[in-house]
């Protein structure tokens, strides 16, 4: 199998996308500007008490308040406010946290009255993102995550990622770390910490470490509350981090700055592989070379064909995911009704597992699958959706069918699913229902040309327009641009780019800035 991630970077926003033999299975898109994301500490204050819910509401600067459960202060809680004092009565000089005293541990049966107090300041990490009308969700219990290792202050435990089997590799890994390991630290030691060496494992935790002081030296020397003092890697660097395998054919960048930060990434936690990360510098864009915006165009919506004319519905509900399994105008199968449903069952089982990672759905998901009256089949279908979902790193729970030949699904949701829309809204008559004739839409193209060239002076920039036009605009010995270029100059260049709508165009000066050349008046 061949994986690839393909990183596109836009001037408001980066996506990833990751390949595996060539299909599309997991896709995130974040904002250049984007917070309060999984992983961010925050220095924050206490807004409210809630004793019936035994929690409280944060404000750590977004428009709804955080929740913070009693359970979520953590053990060590007492500790960390009586450290966090400390650190506030000498803001010159940071108290070390080797140095610092640990308290007994917060009872379980506590109330949060009696921990907390209204415009208390506490430090908060946010373990879930803001979803639909739910602020952020926060812990007390802070950790940085790095490649192999776990950091976890005020906790002095040592544990080893279940899915390292060996013994002996688990026993020789928690030696090494608890030899190394800072004081008043606790560790968790990540599955690709396996056949590591001990300069490595060293390496990264003083990295980490560096993170924590970092954060701690921001609270110390600021008072502006909410603040935040420690923000997560980038969405590129991050998903690497987590992704990251020795086997992996290549990583694709369309961005300069972004590929150094992956390049020295990669070449940090395995040297032999920076290699893999390439600068792409074609003229067509990064998805449509590779293909994936095609992918994204027909993997999202409500409708997802699959199979040989089969589909799945997909409805996202605030409660939660529906899918409903179609077989459509599919041919049926020789050996009758059975075997055919069992088929389009599997088929959906199989494309189900990807379209999870690919919209990151989170929460409930119940599949309507094609009603089977052989046990044997039913169990063979579920047996075929737990392998699918083995490729998953999101926790999830899979229940056999029930008798009403409905599956449900349960899967860890940390942040709002990803939700792409596949509908184009006209561009030229935006969204009224009437346009231009379409025939002088290429005499509207020139306008813009020779304003951008004979009134704002720009004489490089590339036009992005949808492939049909493209190919209408390229074609024949004189064509369309050949005669644009030699009326306005050779820097015009046109790019043939697959997300465009039909009718739409998009300009780009030569540094890849926008120039907005749209207007709605154009239209009347």
């Amino acid at each position: 199998m061949t994986s690839e991630v393909i990183i596109d970077v836009q001037p408001k926003e980066i996506s990833i996308a990751l390949l595996e033999d060539k299909n599309l299975v997991e896709y995130q898109v974040e904002p250049k500007s984007a917070s309060f994301t999984v992983g961010n500490i925050y220095a924050a204050k206490v807004r409210k008490l809630m004793p019936g819910l035994n929690a409280c509401f944060v404000d750590v600067g977004h428009e709804r308040d955080a929740f913070l459960h009693y359970l979520d202060l953590g053990s060590q809680f007492c500790s960390y406010e009586k450290y966090l004092k400390q650190v506030q009565s000498d803001r010159k000089k940071l108290y070390p946290i080797s140095k610092a005293s640990r308290l007994p541990d917060m009872p379980k049966e506590g109330s949060v009255q009696t921990s907390l107090k209204v415009g208390q300041e506490i430090l908060v990490q946010v373990v879930k993102e803001p979803i639909s009308t739910k602020g952020p969700r926060l812990t007390c219990e802070l950790s940085f995550a790095g490649r192999v290792v776990v950091l976890i202050p005020f906790n002095e435990k040592v544990s080893v990622s279940s899915k390292i089997k060996k013994g002996e590799e688990r026993a020789r890994l928690k030696q090494l770390i608890q030899s190394i390991k800072p004081k008043n630290f606790g560790v968790i030691v990540r599955t690709s910490a396996e056949g590591k060496k001990v300069a490595e494992l060293d390496s990264e935790l003083k990295i980490l470490l560096k993170r924590w002081e970092d954060a701690i030296t921001k609270f110390q020397k600021t008072t502006n509350r909410p603040q935040i003092v420690f923000e997560e890697t980038g969405r590129a660097v991050a998903m690497i981090r987590d992704l990251f395998n020795p086997t992996y054919d290549g990583i694709y960048v369309n961005d300069e700055e972004i590929f150094n930060q992956v390049k020295d990434y990669v070449g940090l936690i395995a040297p032999d592989k920076s290699g893999i990360v390439k600068l792409y510098e074609g003229k067509v864009p990064i998805y449509d070379n590779f293909n994936v915006t095609k992918q994204i165009k027909s993997g999202f919506g409500k409708t997802v064909n699959y199979k040989r004319g089969a589909y799945l519905i997909i409805e996202h509900t605030e409660a939660l995911h529906v899918v409903d399994v179609n077989s459509g105008n599919r041919t049926r199968s020789e050996n009758g009704q059975e075997a055919n449903a069992l088929e389009v069952n599997l088929g959906a089982a199989d494309e189900l597992a990807r379209q999870l990672r690919l919209r990151d759905m989170g929460g409930i998901i119940v599949v309507d699958f094609i009603d089977m009256n052989l046990a044997e089949d039913r169990q063979l279908l579920y047996e075929r959706m737990c392998k699918n979902m083995q490729k998953d790193r999101a926790r999830h729970n899979i229940l056999p069918l029930s008798k009403f030949g409905l599956m449900q699904i349960t899967r860890q949701r940390v942040r709002p699913a990803m939700d792409v829309n596949v509908e184009e809204t006209c561009p030229t008559c935006f969204g009224r229902g009437k346009i231009k004739s379409s025939i002088l839409f290429t005499d509207q193209l020139e306008s813009k040309i020779d304003q951008l060239v004979n009134k704002i002076g720009i004489k490089r920039f590339s036009l992005h327009v949808h492939p049909y036009v493209a190919a209408y605009i390229n074609q024949g010995i004189v064509s369309l641009k050949r005669k644009w270029q030699l009326k306005y100059g050779l820097g015009i260049n046109i790019i043939s780019s697959q997300k465009m709508a039909f009718l739409q165009y998009e300009f780009y000066d030569r540094k890849g800035e926008f120039i907005d050349m749209q207007e709605e008046i154009e239209t009347k």
